[in-house]
């Protein structure tokens, strides 16, 4: 038509989903539910390897360390009696002044040093035989501490001397009449040590944690250490491993548990055999 004008027809507006019109909201509120989620997650899993990363104490350990202070003192006894070798050193103190023993022990003999302020001598039992060794110094008394009342110590007579120079260096047999083999045997006597030494007075508690020759172990003290306190190993058995009397009365190192030894009688060439008394510097 002349003079009429042509509208064109309006672009037809197709009518929005509900769904997609709010869906920009959707997923937005989708997306922080989901932040919230992960949130929490990695939250837990951060704690749970907080946890995971705390060390555990008796983590390849005996297990042990977990008992009661009584408990652990009675395995380490109970495996230290069932144990047919050990070695024995350190210092004990006593009336008789300061010893230092290095002893290797089981049930039928031992062998090693001991060593006083005045003298070193070795010991040696092969069942009941005891030998001793030691240098001359040690058969003439030569202390150099006098004599009592503090006079000065008589010189060995000559005849002593010349006994003294024969026994230095070999294997005396201590005979058994003898009032010193009594005293000698003991330091060879397995038990009879462990049960004299390994004493603790008082209330029991649990101590640190440490090592004993590269093995880890833990403190048992008695009366909070003035009664001894014993190390116990954590590794393998609960062997006791170091001992502190008490009252300061030595500190000894328990070693090579259960390590078999040879024990042998000396050669003859070496022994000296005085038959039922050893010999005195008073003779």
């Amino acid at each position: 038509m002349r003079g009429s004008v042509l509208v064109s027809p309006l672009p037809s507006v197709r009518p929005v989903p509900a769904v997609l019109a709010g869906g920009f909201r959707v997923s937005r509120a989708r997306r922080t539910v989901l932040s919230v989620v992960l949130a929490a997650g990695l939250a837990l899993t951060a704690t749970a390897c907080a946890e995971e990363k705390k060390p555990d104490p008796d983590k390849g350990t005996n297990g042990v360390g977990k008992l009661p202070a009584e408990e652990i003192e009675n395995r380490a006894r109970a495996a230290a009696e069932a144990s047919d070798a050990v070695r024995l050193s350190g210092t004990l103190v006593g009336k008789g002044g300061t010893f230092k023993l290095n002893m290797r022990l089981k049930e039928d003999g031992g062998t090693g040093s001991v060593t006083s302020t005045e003298n070193t001598f070795e010991l040696l039992r092969v069942g009941d035989e005891l030998f001793l060794k030691a240098d001359a110094g040690f058969w003439t008394h030569e202390d150099g501490k006098g004599a009592p009342g503090g006079t000065a110590a008589p010189s060995p007579s000559r005849a002593d001397a010349e006994a003294a120079g024969k026994l230095g260096d070999k294997y005396v047999k201590v005979p058994q009449g003898d009032p010193a083999y009594k005293e000698f045997r003991g330091f060879t006597e397995m038990d009879v040590l462990l049960d004299g030494l390994l004493g603790m007075g008082g209330e029991l508690s649990k101590g640190e944690r440490t090592r004993v020759g590269g093995v880890q172990t833990i403190k048992v003290q008695a009366a909070d250490g003035a009664g001894g306190v014993l190390d116990v190993s954590l590794e393998g058995e609960p062997y006791p491993l170091r001992f502190a009397r008490a009252g300061g009365k030595g500190v000894l190192t328990l070693a090579e548990w259960d390590a078999d030894f040879e024990l042998k009688p000396p050669d003859t060439s070496q022994i000296v055999d005085y038959g039922r008394q050893l010999p005195k510097s008073s003779d």
